[in-house]
């Protein structure tokens, strides 16, 4: 195989993010948060994996400890409101970490009634995007080279 040949690795050419990976304090779900940890490492990223239902203040202590460059909140039990909310409150609350980026996507209501108004309510919470079921993980390449500047702080995972 010539060097040319060669598969290229699905690296990102922006800089290396940290990014910490969660669902809401009520998500059980485990599988969003694998696909988006793997897609996000592919493309270049170190992401810590909280896991599934993570209480508000072990957000806030993880993100106080590891620094990150973005949390990413995913929801897939229709909750995603309710809880995003509740954590947006605590990050935003504690002086290390309220000036974080912070995304929120998945599933965030149990209907689609009313989707605009959580969506707004999650941006006055101090969200810095909210992404509709749906959106595709790309989004989330977009928002993390949209970061500029260095990566500072970043602890290893």
């Amino acid at each position: 195989m010539t060097p040319s040949a060669r598969p290229q690795p699905l690296r990102s050419p922006e800089p290396s993010r940290r990014v910490l990976l969660t669902t809401g304090s009520s998500d059980a779900h485990t599988w969003n948060l694998v696909h988006l940890q793997l897609f996000l490492e592919e493309h270049g990223h170190s992401v810590l994996n909280l896991g599934p239902c993570v209480p508000e203040q072990l957000l806030v202590d993880t993100a106080r400890m590891t620094s990150p460059d973005l949390v990413v909140l995913s929801s897939v039990n229709g909750h995603g409101h309710q809880d995003g909310l509740r954590a947006a409150r605590a990050l935003r609350a504690d002086r290390k970490t309220r000036t974080v980026p912070m995304v929120i996507g998945g599933l965030l209501g149990i209907s689609p009634e009313g989707a605009a108004t959580r969506t707004a309510e999650l941006l006055d919470a101090g969200y810095d995007e909210v992404y509709a079921d749906g959106t595709p993980p790309t989004a989330l390449l977009r928002r993390l080279a949209d970061l500029g500047g260095a990566c500072t702080g970043r602890a290893a995972a």
